[in-house]
């Protein structure tokens, strides 16, 4: 009750055994045997299955070779793991680890589930996760991740998430489900193939009746019949989307970006703006040192060092990067001798020997020191203006430098903004901050549409408002903040760094959390699209000439007919043609833009 592709086959062999069967019993009775006798037509039935099988094996093969990257990051996950008891160390199967369990993780060695480290230093390859060919320094508190690989020291973790909550185990799922799936063009190729095979049954029964109406003898008839509903089998049409989609996902995978579905896959295709979050996104998210202004020329050492050995007992964001930018500078931090943080306003504390007071401007009043000179505060203003925190240092009840700390924007954004340019895409930035700084963050990266002053739960409501202008609308963020306006937008594109509310609410993942993986998974929508509409465009075509050839069209202008096997054997390697058509997606390659 539901004819498919199978069916044409089945009609069209069967066709041609139940005659050579009527015509075998002929023979056996004894009616006009010789002409019987070659009037049979069992091996063309036989040759025809085989010619059909040989290409389902041949396409088989090639779609295992789209699976290959879900096999690969499933071989990833090793199958023992180590376990710590006090003294004692132990080998057990990898899916008895628990949460919370301590495991040893030898140099070159994979890491069995995802954890934490206690322990150890050492370089982890995360690439198979992130795409990043680098190692990546681990420390202890750091977070590693199930199948990276421990490249050099040893490690001692705590097991956070093991089984099927690992992220490894979340990949595979979430690139197996994308592999599962159906972008809408799909629906084309259904719609086509439904009506499909009923009207190319009629054509075969039209053509093969008008040949034997016109004169041809009913084996020539049969013959067209046969041929018709053989060549005609729309297997590529059926291939042509699921196939490229499979390829396509499995190949972001391997370069860090992960896409759920295949209409992800479709929507990405149409995008024509891209919202990003500023906080996180664009920028890194934590404030670091981006001027240092010495009341005195050439004290700009001296004041950081001091500045550092206040803040060494704070745990302020701010505070920290003061710290972190001695450290960098490779200053020797004094000994405190004496610390207060004072709310709101900054911390008091005795340095070296010195008095040394580090805030705002009250902090400074409090304490009767002297005013900066107006040049210095002219420049103050102009840096907060910007969005830079500005701490005033005064050493000894004497003002001694100005501490610019704000969030700066990533190295590669300006590079990233730039070729989404080139691609003809509209890049909006989206952020709570005012007006004035919003823009000079803006002006950096290279971002021209600004949306400032946009609280957190208003965040959908813009996306909306730019997709009620005709707008496609990818928008790209990292926190929980985010996680509305990554469900409203067209696409939801989230940084792997970030929160996995914000992760559970895109359509993408960019597991590196570096911006190269917008135009990656943008780049890979394009040309996983391009090759659904090749494998469409050859499909329809195929069966477009395909068809009147076998029906006899250029006998009927004394041209040559097609046999059933030749038929069998061209519908069998347009499928493996559309197969390995999609396979060449194996081969993309990210777009080579921005500092590496």
């Amino acid at each position: 009750g539901g004819p498919n592709m199978d069916s044409l086959v089945a009609v069209g062999t069967g066709a041609a055994v139940v005659y050579s069967l009527w015509n075998t019993v002929e023979i056996v009775l004894g009616v006009d045997v010789h002409a019987k006798a070659m009037d049979l037509y069992f091996e063309s039935a036989g040759v025809l299955i085989a010619l059909i099988l040989l290409g389902k094996y041949f396409e088989a093969r090639a779609k295992l070779k789209t699976s290959d990257a879900i096999r690969a990051l499933m071989n990833l996950a090793p199958d023992t793991a180590i376990l710590v008891q006090g003294e004692a160390r132990r080998e057990i199967p990898a899916d008895e680890v628990e949460s919370g369990d301590t495991l040893l993780v030898t140099p070159g060695a994979r890491v069995p589930v995802d954890g934490v480290v206690l322990s150890g230093e050492s370089a982890v390859d995360e690439s198979m996760l992130t795409g990043e060919p680098l190692p990546v320094g681990k420390h202890e508190g750091d977070a590693v991740a199930g199948g990276t690989l421990n490249t050099s020291g040893a490690l001692t973790i705590s097991a956070t998430h093991v089984g099927t909550e690992t992220t490894l185990s979340r990949i595979v799922d979430m690139v197996r489900r994308a592999q599962g799936s159906k972008a809408p063009i799909a629906d084309l190729a259904d719609r086509v193939s439904f009506y499909f095979v009923p009207a190319v049954m009629v054509v075969a029964v039209v053509a093969g009746a008008t040949w034997y109406a016109s004169g041809a003898e009913f084996t020539f008839a049969l013959r067209i019949f046969v041929s018709v509903l053989v060549i005609a089998c729309p297997c590529a049409m059926g291939l042509a989307t699921p196939t490229s989609i499979m390829v396509g996902t499995g190949r972001g995978a391997q370069l860090g970006v992960l896409v759920k579905d295949g209409g992800a896959l479709q929507a990405a295709e149409a995008v024509d703006t891209v919202v990003f979050d500023k906080t996180g996104t664009l920028t890194h998210g934590k404030p670091a040192l981006t001027e240092l202004i010495p009341v005195e020329a050439g004290g700009g050492d001296d004041a950081l060092r001091l500045a550092a050995g206040a803040e060494t007992n704070s745990e302020h964001p701010l505070a920290r990067a003061v710290v972190r930018a001695a450290e960098e500078r490779q200053l020797p931090l004094p000994r405190t001798e004496s610390f207060e943080a004072v709310g709101g306003r900054g911390v008091r504390a005795r340095v070296d020997g010195h008095a040394v007071l580090l805030g705002n401007a009250e902090l400074l009043a409090e304490h009767g020191v002297d005013a900066f000179s107006s040049e210095l505060l002219d420049r103050a203003a102009t840096l907060e203006a910007q969005g830079a925190t500005v701490l005033r240092l005064a050493v000894n009840g004497r003002p001694a430098a100005l501490i610019a700390v704000s969030d700066t924007i990533k190295t590669e954004t300006p590079a990233v903004v730039e070729e989404l340019g080139r691609m003809g895409l509209s890049v909006v930035m989206l952020t709570g901050d005012a007006e004035a700084p919003a823009r000079a963050v803006a002006e950096r990266a290279g971002v021209t549409e600004v949306l400032a002053k946009v609280m957190p739960s208003d965040k959908a409501a813009k996306v909306e408002a730019l997709q009620a202008t005709g707008r496609k609308v990818a928008m790209v963020g990292d926190g929980i903040n985010d996680a509305p306006a990554l469900a409203q937008a067209d696409v939801g594109l989230a940084m792997g760094t970030g929160i996995d509310v914000a992760m559970e609410s895109s359509d993408m993942v960019l597991m590196r959390g570096d911006l190269r993986g917008i135009l990656t998974a943008l780049a890979l929508s394009r040309a996983t699209m391009r090759n659904i509409r090749q494998n469409l465009f050859w499909a329809f075509t195929y069966n477009t000439i395909g068809i009147p050839v076998a029906a006899g069209v250029l006998h009927a202008f004394g041209g040559p007919t097609l046999s059933p096997m030749i038929a069998g054997a061209a519908m069998a390697m347009s499928s493996v043609s559309v197969v390995t058509n999609a396979l060449r997606l194996r081969l993309f390659a990210p777009p080579q833009n921005g500092p590496k």
